[in-house]
């Protein structure tokens, strides 16, 4: 089996049945319009955006290929296309970025696969429950779980959909805009004061108190329970149970779908967007300076001396400390601002383990061989004692498992009659204080070593084995990556943390990134910022790329 070693250079082999990256034509023209500094996918849709409104842009990522968290390599075994990072999109999908720029990207190859059962949850005694993208087949099985359950569901998701046109331009507009402040008005005509006032209270609910009061059945609840974490909150968080709500909204919607032939086709799609339109885009371009005179954004310069010049803006799409204390170390920042920045929190640490199989996936229940994502969890109390043992800084005893089979939707990942999963814990402590279960011996260091790695994806990998018979003789590669790992592979994941920053309330809508910035600008003119640690937030909607593209 092949692993990374946490001790050694990241070296992951990228390039290996890869997609081709477009480079600019003339990539000695270093003069642009747009710099926009990272590839992630809010710099892609600011990028294409921009580029098709006859923008000259020019895209520059350090690393070897664009995509940011969307990557797709062969990590196990030859013929065998994972996504390292990143892998589903039903944000992506249900975003007004994508809806702008859909015929583009499918002119350009991008196809995208689905399944009718996004979702499931798995207990440790094997009960189970399904989540379909029908209201109605989910109404019907969450009453069949316990009566009146369903009839619950569907009140609250109707209560839900009275104010969705809100709910969406706080998540995904902009703030502080004309946009935002009909959106209010048009809710307030609607439901009223008290209606108004009742979705901000019902608003800050949090998902345990959601599901507590909703549902009687326990396997309901845990299967919507592991969600808030996915969008960087826990259970506990004021808001989580809106944002419960509304992924379960997004799911019924879209599906949890993934690209055809893995993430980085829809990167292609992108590059050859952006390029179709004259825009540029470099690997292999890392970024040390952004070139302030006079209080405005110039240029950029690279590690290896090269500048380029930026007529209408630089966007950065990068982390606070990273702009602030890194791209900006020569500008004159405010105090306030830099405190700010050094200051901003990173929240909890990821991990991925990546499986190449004999066969197909077979689960216990065959209901759940085609779902796209199921999670492991003792339940509602699990997520929550997972998170909280995280939060102390030790490996969950019981983690949560996210299990994504990515070839059940789309079979061109993998050799014929070959399966594989994608595997994610989003529990774990950057720096590692000790072990719940009291089993894997934690280095005084509190760092990510190879060996706690890989005993740590030992006990995950025997709780999945429980409810998958003989998948532990199907393995042939395994691939783990530590968040140490990850903050190597990506230098925007902080201690492994995939949400640009903690979403807790100081964090998050009008103070995100900072509570001295305002949206995307920053101090200095023509000079922006945006990313997972900007207003939407993480997830990959490429919420901010669009927002500022409409902007400028």
């Amino acid at each position: 089996m092949h692993a990374v070693g946490v001790n050694e250079d990241v070296t992951l082999p990228f390039g290996i049945g890869s997609v081709p990256i477009f480079i600019d034509s003339d990539p000695m023209n270093f003069s642009s319009d747009f710099v926009i500094v990272g590839s992630g996918i809010n710099a892609l849709v600011c990028a294409a955006l921009l580029a098709k409104k006859g923008h000259k842009v020019r895209v520059l990522e350090r690393n070897d290929r664009p995509g940011g968290c969307i990557r797709t390599e062969e990590l196990t075994q030859p013929g065998f296309l994972h996504d390292v990072l990143a892998c589903w999109h039903p944000l992506f999908v249900t975003s007004p970025g994508y809806a702008g720029l859909r015929a583009d990207l499918e002119r350009h190859g991008l196809r995208y696969c689905n399944t009718d059962t996004p979702a499931a949850v798995v207990l440790p005694d094997g009960r189970h429950f399904v989540l379909h993208a029908s209201r109605e087949k989910n109404i019907a099985a969450m009453n069949a779980a316990c009566a009146g359950d369903g009839d619950r569901y569907a009140a609250a998701m109707a209560e839900f959909g009275q104010t969705l046109a809100l709910t969406l331009q706080l998540v995904g507009g902009r703030l502080v805009s004309w946009a935002t402040a009909r959106t209010v008005w048009n809710t307030l005509r609607r439901v009223g004061l008290k209606g108004l006032s009742e979705f901000s209270g019902y608003g800050l609910q949090s998902a345990r108190a959601w599901l507590e009061q909703t549902f009687h059945s326990d396997v309901v609840r845990a299967c919507l329970a592991p969600w808030p974490p996915h969008a960087g909150i826990s259970t506990e968080a004021p808001g989580s149970g809106h944002m419960a709500r509304l992924i379960a909204f997004t799911l019924e919607t879209a599906g949890c779908p993934v690209v055809r032939g893995g993430g980085m086709n829809l990167v292609e799609a992108f590059a050859r967007c952006i390029r179709a339109h004259g825009g540029g885009m470099e690997t292999g371009a890392d970024v040390t300076q952004v070139v302030v005179e006079q209080g405005t954004a110039r240029a950029v310069q690279t590690a290896d001396g090269r500048k380029y010049s930026a007529s209408r803006g630089v966007i950065c799409s990068v982390t606070p400390s990273q702009l602030y204390t890194r791209l900006l170390s020569s500008a004159p920042v405010p105090a306030a601002i830099t405190r700010q920045a050094v200051q901003f929190r990173h929240g909890r640490a990821d991990m991925q383990i990546h499986l190449a199989l004999k066969q197909p996936v077979r689960w216990q229940a065959p209901e759940l061989d085609r779902v796209a994502m199921a999670h492991l969890t003792p339940g509602l109390d699990g997520v929550s004692r997972a998170g909280n043992e995280c939060d102390r800084g030790l490996l969950p005893a019981e983690g949560t498992i996210v299990v994504g089979q990515p070839a059940a939707l789309d079979p061109s990942r993998v050799p014929a009659g070959k399966g594989m999963l994608w595997i994610q814990l989003q529990e774990l402590p950057s720096v590692i204080k000790g072990d719940a279960a009291g089993e894997i011996a934690v280095p005084t260091s509190g760092q990510w070593t190879e060996y706690v790695r890989e005993r740590y994806a030992d006990r995950i990998v025997a709780r999945i084995c429980r409810h998958m018979p003989g998948l532990r003789e199907q393995i042939i590669g395994r691939t783990a990556l530590s968040p140490a790992d990850l903050e190597r592979v990506n230098i925007n994941l902080v201690g492994g943390d995939p949400y640009g920053g903690a979403c807790t309330p100081d964090q998050f809508l009008l103070w995100r990134p900072l509570r001295g910035t305002r949206g995307y600008t920053t101090p200095f003119r023509r000079l922006y910022h945006i990313g997972a640690s900007t207003h939407p937030g993480p997830g990959l909607s490429g919420g901010s790329g669009y927002q500022l593209a409409g902007m400028l």
